[in-house]
């Protein structure tokens, strides 16, 4: 086991977040873009995790539950457009950096967010945009620099009176950008299929357990970044070198120890570190025959894991051909 390494504290860049979250979704019929569910999360709460340490973070549309708290703000009038909801959203934002962000990216990670933010202050460019598996931009998963956005937003008033109907590209246009591929974070749901696609990839076999525990993080209102193999470790050495059902059962109580102290992913790490050599211990003291009868056990359980991949398949496979429930609402 090795020793749990923090990720980075803080982003690169003070910032500040807006988020555009109250598009008509033609293509998808109307319906509540932000509220579609990918992983039994909001497609806006997803985003909303990616950008969880912005100083202050706008969501420009009408007011809606969400797991997290937000300044909410609106174009004037609604509807008017990606330009003029930008310009509503920065007006409520002082940083010098500003990441805006659309509310439908379901793979946007807060690392993502950082390396925005780390090739911005890096450069000299205005603005760092993602670029999509077509190489086209992606205007709307970036980070600026304000008072670049100011000064063109200002410009196009100027120029056309209002904001209203102006299409990005207008504003971006002017501005002196750095591009960075990113078929995955950039990755946006306009359709139906989008949907279906996004929900089917979660539960592929290398995301399902990271998704999965982003998810219960988020329902329970945790900021905790533990090292998960500590914890699937601990799992393992108590299923085999005591019982099954001990594998839970442990874990649980090593959170709740953990809680009990300074509650990090040190305390974490910590009480991982006790429980494991504890199972290790009570695991020497037995029989040969229990030693043999826990080999057979870790045998099944290799076989039964192996059932439920080629199910996630099947699972992946339908939901990428038929729109899920949303999709009938």
């Amino acid at each position: 086991m090795t020793a749990y390494e923090p990720p980075d504290a803080a982003p690169a860049v003070a910032y500040d977040a807006v988020v555009l979250a109250g598009g008509a979704a033609r293509r998808l019929g109307g319906a509540d873009k932000p509220g579609l569910r990918v992983g039994g999360r909001a497609l806006l709460d997803r985003v909303l995790t990616a950008c969880a340490d912005a100083g202050t973070t706008v969501v420009v549309a009408d007011p809606r539950t969400t797991s997290r708290p937000v300044r909410w703000a609106r174009e004037d009038p609604p509807g008017a457009g990606p330009v003029a909801a930008l310009d509503a959203g920065l007006r409520h934002t002082t940083a010098d950096a500003v990441v805006v962000l659309s509310a439908d990216l379901p793979f946007l990670e807060v690392a993502t967010v950082r390396r925005l933010l780390t090739a911005l202050r890096a450069g000299e460019a205005e603005g760092v945009l993602l670029t999509d598996a077509d190489g086209r931009d992606q205007p709307l998963v970036a980070a600026y620099r304000a008072p670049a956005l100011r000064r063109e937003l200002t410009a196009l008033i100027s120029e056309h009176g209002t904001l209203t109907g102006l299409p990005l590209r207008r504003l971006t246009a002017a501005l002196d950008l750095t591009r960075v591929p990113d078929p995955v974070a950039s990755f946006d749901c306009d359709t139906w299929d989008d949907l279906a696609t996004a929900r089917a990839r979660i539960r592929e076999h290398g995301h399902v357990l990271d998704e999965w525990i982003s998810a219960v993080k988020d329902e329970l209102g945790i900021d905790l970044d533990v090292d998960t193999g500590i914890l699937l470790d601990l799992a393992r050495d108590a299923a085999h070198g005591v019982a099954r059902p001990a594998a839970p059962l442990t874990t649980f109580l090593v959170g709740y120890a953990a809680a009990q102290g300074k509650g990090g992913p040190e305390a974490v790490a910590e009480a991982a570190r006790k429980a494991v050599a504890l199972a290790l211990r009570w695991a020497e003291e037995a029989t040969p025959e229990a030693k043999s009868e826990a080999k057979s056990e870790a045998k099944s359980e290799a076989k039964s894991e192996a059932k439920p991949e080629a199910t996630s398949d099947a699972m992946s496979q339908t939901s990428s051909d038929t729109p899920g429930p949303d999709a009938a609402g």
